[in-house]
C-alpha cells in the first residue's frame, strides 16, 4: 500500500470522526427538548424503512403541521438517530417531525430511495389526516434528503410507483439540495441514477410546473459539494410557472451549514429555522384562508 492510499485513509478516518463529533454536539441538547419522541416506526418491511416522530409536548392551540425530513449522505449513507437535533428544531416550533431512514446505494438505486420517500410521505399523510392536519403536510430534506423531498413533490410518478395516491402536499423546503445536477461524472452516480436515458428524470428542476406546491429553498453561498445554481435554477423555472418560491442564499455557508443551524449550538450563524418557522406560519395562513373560502356560508334561522 502507497504512502498517497495511507494519507487518503487518514483523512477519512479523520472526517468521520470529526462528523461524529459534530453530530454529537448537535444532538446533545436536543435530548432535553420539550416533545415525545417515537422511535422505530415502520413504514415498510424493510429494516431502512423505520422513522422517528417528534411531537411537541405543549396541547396545541390549532392542529399541528406534519414535517416529513430525508437526511442527506449522497444517497449511500446517513441516518436519521443522527438528526434528533432536526426533530428537536421542528417540534420547537410547533410542527410534528416525522424523519424517515431510507434504502441507500448500492443496496437499491435511484427507484428504491424515491419509493420510499413515496411510503413515508403517504405514512405521514394519513397521520396527519388522523391526528394532526391533513392540510398542512410540509416535505423536507437536506442534500440527497431535498432530492428527495422535491423530486417526490414534483413527479406524482413516485406514488403510483408505491401504489400510493399523491397526498396533498403543502409545501416544499429544501436545504443545499440538488436538483438540476447533470452531466453526471461519477460512477457511483451515474449508477444510481442510470441509465443514460433515464438521467433527466432524476432532476427536479424537469418536473417544475404550475400547481406545483410553494417551496421554501436554503442554500449555502459557499458550498462546493451540491452548487447555489440548483437553488436558483430551481426557484427560476418554477417561479417562470407561476409557483410561489422563497429563495435564501446564505453568504459564506458552506454544505453542512444549513441543516447544522438547526442545532442549537449553531443557530446563531444562520437564520434557517426562522425561514422554516416563517415559511410554514405562511401556510398555515394559506391554509386558514382556503378553509375559510370552503366552509358553508350562514344561513337564517
Amino acid at each position: 500500500m502507497g504512502p498517497w492510499t495511507w494519507l487518503q485513509r487518514i483523512a477519512s478516518l479523520a472526517e468521520a470522526v470529526g462528523s461524529r463529533a459534530a453530530f454529537a454536539a448537535a444532538n446533545l441538547p436536543a435530548v432535553l427538548g420539550a416533545y415525545t419522541r417515537r422511535r422505530d416506526v415502520p413504514y415498510g418491511l424493510d429494516p431502512r424503512q423505520r422513522m422517528d416522530v417528534y411531537v411537541p409536548d405543549a396541547v396545541p392551540a390549532a392542529p399541528r403541521p406534519v414535517v416529513v425530513f430525508w437526511h442527506g449522505g449522497r444517497w449511500s449513507n446517513g441516518d436519521k438517530r443522527d438528526y434528533r437535533f432536526v426533530g428537536a428544531a421542528l417540534a420547537g416550533i410547533g410542527c410534528v417531525a416525522v424523519v424517515p431512514n431510507y434504502r441507500l446505494y448500492p443496496q437499491v438505486r435511484m427507484a428504491g430511495f424515491m419509493q420510499d420517500a413515496a411510503l413515508a410521505a403517504s405514512w405521514a399523510a394519513a397521520y396527519a389526516r388522523e391526528f394532526h392536519d391533513p392540510d398542512r403536510l410540509v416535505l423536507m430534506g437536506h442534500s440527497a434528503g431535498a432530492q428527495l423531498a422535491a423530486l417526490v413533490a414534483l413527479d406524482a410518478r413516485h406514488f403510483a410507483a408505491a401504489g400510493r395516491e399523491r397526498p396533498r402536499i403543502a409545501g416544499v423546503i429544501g436545504l443545499s439540495g440538488p436538483y438540476d445536477f447533470l452531466p453526471l461524472v461519477e460512477a457511483d452516480l451515474v449508477d444510481i441514477f442510470g441509465p443514460q436515458d433515464a438521467l433527466p428524470a432524476s432532476q427536479a428542476i424537469h418536473f417544475a410546473h404550475p400547481g406545483a406546491p410553494p417551496m421554501l429553498l436554503v442554500h449555502g453561498g459557499a458550498d462546493e459539494t451540491v452548487w447555489p445554481k440548483n437553488s436558483r435554477n430551481l426557484a427560476a423555472a418554477l417561479q417562470a410557472r407561476g409557483v410561489d418560491v422563497t429563495l435564501r442564499i446564505l453568504p459564506g455557508l458552506r454544505h453542512a451549514d444549513t441543516v447544522a443551524a438547526l442545532s442549537l449550538p449553531a443557530r446563531a450563524r444562520a437564520p434557517v429555522l426562522p425561514e422554516i418557522d416563517r415559511f410554514i406560519r405562511a401556510l398555515d395562513a394559506r391554509a386558514e384562508r382556503r378553509e375559510e373560502s370552503t366552509a358553508p356560508a350562514a344561513t337564517e334561522p
